[in-house]
């Protein structure tokens, strides 16, 4: 009987031991003040922005295109078109001359450093059904 309440208490030891130090790390973890909490928030923020710049979706009428200075305007904005922007028509690759005045553009663009709105993707016309969007809603049951 001593040696079963022996060998018990010591697994109990060994359990101790085994996870003080597991505990003594997830209360130092937890003990972070608020500014060091808000500085490594930051710190992940900023590590994302430069990661990928937000998009932003646009869509309209095109109002101008300037094959020439490689711009595309929808309302109020004006878009730069650059070498990564990605164009389509009709579901098809496409280049910022096949566009014309008051056809259906949609896509999305980012904010350069300089303030400069640069297209991420552009498409004419109306959106072909072979598009997948984030707009459309699906019921599951």
């Amino acid at each position: 009987m001593k040696k079963f309440i022996l060998s018990g208490l010591i697994g109990l030891l060994a359990i101790a031991v085994v996870g003080t130090p597991l505990a003594l790390r997830a209360q130092a973890s937890t003990n972070a003040t608020a500014a060091e909490k808000k500085a490594i928030a930051e710190k992940m923020a900023g590590v994302e922005k430069k990661a990928a710049p937000k998009s932003l979706p646009f869509r309209g009428k095109v109002k101008t295109i300037d094959n020439s200075a490689k711009t595309l305007a929808v309302g109020k904005e004006t878009f730069q078109i650059t070498s990564e922007t990605k164009i389509t028509k009709m579901g098809k690759p496409a280049t910022l001359s096949d566009g014309a005045e008051g056809d259906q553009v949609a896509g999305s663009y980012h904010k350069d450093a300089d303030g400069k709105l640069s297209a991420s993707m552009v498409r004419f016309g109306p959106k072909s059904p072979g598009d997948v969007s984030s707009e459309t809603k699906t019921n599951k049951p």
